[in-house]
Order: C-alpha cells, then structure tokens, then sequence
C-alpha cells in the first residue's frame, strides 16, 4: 500500500475514535502567532514537571503525561520551527522569534491518563494533535473567493481613509493614468502592481490590517509571477456590462483575468486543502497595537476580522462529518500580550475584544458554534508590581522594552468599548513593547494559556 494512503487510511481510523484533532492557529499580522505556537508546544512538553497548568483540569489532576514531536501527516509542508524559537528566546539577550513567513505544521503526540477507565482503555491514551499555522496576510485573500475584479476595485476605494489614501498615493496616480479599454502593456502593468504593493506594505508599517491580496506582502515562490501583478483600477464606474466587453487585451480585461486566476490558482486550492480540514481554531488578535495606531487603524482591524471570520466553516459535527466532510466546532478568540496591561485591566481587554468582534459572535452563536473570548499572552514578558504614591497604591508592570531599558511603569488603561470619536480625541495610547524574559530552557512563563488549551482540546482529555 501507499504510505501517503495508508497514513490517509490511519487518520481517518483515528478521526473516527475521536483521537485526531486539528487545530488552526490564525490571526493577523504581530498577532503573535508564533509565540502562541511556540508556548503551546513548550508547555504540553514540560506537563507534569514545571509547567504551570491549573486551568487544565488534565494537568491539574496528574493525569497529562506529556507530549512529544513526532513526524507530521503531510511531509510536503515545513515544519514550524520550534526549535529556532527556543532558540531566540533563549539567547541573551533574548529576542522575539522571526514571524511566519510560511505555511507551517507540526503534529504532537499528547499522552494522558483517562478521567475514566475502562475495557477499552489501558492505563493510559494518546491524541494526536496537529497544529497549523499560516501567514496572517494570506488569511485576508479568503473573502476574494466572493467577489469579482470590479467589486474588488470598487471596494478597495470607498474602503481607504485619509491615512490609507495618502500611503496609496503613488500607486493611485500611476494608476489613474490608465486607460481600462486601451491595449495593456505588460511592464507597465508591472510597474504599477509593485507600486500597488510598496503601498500594501507601507500600510502593514503603519499598522493597518486589511489588506488585500495578501500574497502581495508574502509573495513566496510567486515573487515575480504575472498572478501577482494586478492591482484595484480608480474611477471604474458600475457599468458591467461594458467593462466585460471590452478585447481579452485590454488593461481591464487584463487584470480582471490575473484577479481570476489568482481566486482559482492561489486562493481557493488554499482554501480548499487546508482550511476546510481544521477540527478547532483559535484566532489571535493585537488589540493593544490596535489602541496604539489611532482610530483609522483601530476600525481598519475590526473591518478585517469580521470580513475574515465569515470564510470559516463553522458548525457542529457528528460522527460522519468529523470523517469526511470536517468543521470547526470550537472557537477561541484571544487578545494577546495581555502581560502589556496590569492585570486588573485583564478583564477590559476581553470586553473590548468582544465588542470588537460583537457581529461575527453573533452569527456563531446564533449558529450554536461554541466559541470563548479571552485575554492571554503566551509568553509573559512583564512581572506584577506595586508603587505607592502620596500612601496610595497602584498597580505597576516591570520589564525590559526593546530596547534593553528596564522600567517600571503603569502602561494605561484599556477601554471595555469600542472608542467613539470624543473617547479618540481626549486620551491617546501607547502601550510599551517589552523583550521576552530571560529563560534557559524551563517552562516559559505565561497567562491563560492553559485557559486556552482547555477550551480547545480539554474535552478530548477526559
């Protein structure tokens, strides 16, 4: 038999005793995907030993043995990094790890003991976790697959503010010159479409979110391809009908073709082989950056995670669909670096990230999906302290920014609402980056991250 087929045959067996769980790590950009993988993996490693695991009822009783890395299903696909990570977190001094360039997978092998034993149990059983992770700009390019090339331009300009405007300006003028009907030129087309991307990038600087097409800022083995060489034409009027008249050669028609074959070559088989295979799915959001990039930037995050959360196949599954046709049927959404705020803002961050995200949750409730809302960072970089001044105390965070300096500071408040325009205009924010903390190896600090692992694969260690 096939070893690509047996190993099909064999997951499908395990689906099938529910001892297989895929989830999706997801968020945007400096989301902090990475970091949250890493600590995953680190602390399911260090169970039973040093972890700190409380809010996982399998760890807090003694019965998670352990986990271990073991070779992943699909061999065709990188495996994340853990060990460059450890790496980086524990030089010294120690820095963040690289971001995900990548499409990336690891499978762990999660041993426990069972809540209740029986015939069908030994002393102890195994799941088979399989963590996926992918580049958050990819991400954006899902909700492309329900639109066509004049919706997209049109949507593109009534979405930019006065911000986004003024970054797209080089690229707008270029663009502007053209002519849809003339015959396109291919090093103009070219030119453009690099200007259109120089635009993409400077905006994800300026900590804008939604971005499209993503693979414009990750292009991978596509840098340079004609699929990637489009952009959004200005002033197209809604005159269908005449647009798509126009000669096969002609600059709209032109890029009208590369916006479709992008859709059908690059964002669907995307779709289609690996998004649609996750069990669970936890989404990752910077709220804190948010806050700090301004109004524009803060309703620019909330525009490209409701757009993103509607490409998701939510529902609940029985034993069939599990088998052949799998759906995710738990959600986390998590504000991450919640070790920036003292913690008695903790409980603010997870309300304004609710309200944040209130219309999507309203869809997955209403569709009965489970899903939970909260605060974590997954690596905690801050330590908890107190200053008192004039006899009165005040919660306070220490660390060490980016730049090597220690300091004790009280970061801000975060608002439990979403900011109107007078909450913008009396009170900016500027929550500090810190460095990770010096570790050599041990169990990586954290908050909530066991929170997290019980929502999402708790159940499945009973």
């Amino acid at each position: 038999m096939r070893q690509p087929l047996a190993r099909e045959l064999h997951d499908l067996l395990e689906r099938g005793r529910d001892r297989q769980l895929r989830l999706a790590v997801t968020g945007l950009s400096r989301s902090g995907k990475t970091a949250f993988l890493t600590s995953l993996v680190n602390q399911l490693r260090h169970a039973g030993l040093e972890a700190r695991l409380d809010l996982l009822p399998a760890a807090r009783e003694g019965r998670l043995l352990g986990a271990r890395r073991v070779s992943q299903p699909d061999l065709s696909v990188p495996r994340f990094p853990y060990d460059g990570a450890m790496a980086a977190l524990t030089t010294d001094p120690p820095h963040w790890p690289e971001p995900t360039r990548g499409i990336s997978e690891l499978r762990l092998s999660i041993r426990y003991r069972p809540a209740q034993r029986g015939w069908w149990h030994g002393d102890s059983a195994q799941l088979a976790l399989d963590l996926f992770d992918y580049p958050g700009e990819w991400l954006l390019d899902l909700p492309l697959l329900a639109t066509d090339y004049l919706a997209w331009s049109r949507a593109v300009m009534d979405s930019a503010g006065p911000e986004r405007q003024a970054l797209m300006a080089e690229w707008q003028a270029a663009a502007a010159k053209l002519d849809p009907a003339a015959e396109a030129n291919e090093a103009e087309l070219a030119e453009i479409a690099e200007h259109y991307a120089k635009a993409l990038r400077a905006a994800r600087e300026a900590g804008f979110a939604d971005l499209q097409p993503g693979r414009f800022l990750l292009p991978g083995d596509l840098e340079g391809a004609p699929v990637l060489q489009f952009f959004p034409l200005p002033g197209l009027a809604d005159d269908r009908e005449r647009l798509d008249a126009l000669p096969p050669d002609s600059v709209y028609a032109t890029l009208a073709a590369r916006f479709r074959h992008y859709q059908q070559r690059i964002v669907k088989p995307f779709y289609r082989d690996h998004f649609r295979r996750f069990d669970r799915q936890i989404v990752l959001v910077d709220v804190l950056g948010a806050l700090n990039a301004g109004p524009e930037r803060f309703e620019d995050l909330a525009q490209a995670l409701a757009t993103l959360m509607q490409s998701f196949d939510y529902g609940k599954r029985s034993l069939l669909s599990r088998l052949f046709a799998p759906r995710i049927d738990r959600l986390a959404i998590a504000a991450t670096k919640a070790d920036h705020v003292t913690p008695e803002q903790h409980p603010r961050l997870t309300a304004l990230l609710e309200a944040l995200l209130a219309e999507p949750l309203k869809d997955l409730r209403y569709a009965d999906v489970p899903v939970k809302a909260l605060s974590l960072a997954s690596i905690r970089a801050t330590e908890v302290r107190e200053v008192t001044q004039a006899g009165v105390r005040s919660p306070a965070l220490r660390g060490t920014t980016l730049d090597g300096e220690r300091v004790l500071m009280f970061p801000g408040e975060v608002p439990n609402r979403l900011p109107d325009e007078a909450f913008w205009a009396r009170q900016g924010f500027a929550f500090t980056a810190f460095r990770p903390p010096q570790t050599s190896g041990a169990a990586l600090p954290h908050i909530r991250l066991d929170a997290a692992l019980d929502w999402l694969l708790g159940d499945k260690l009973q």
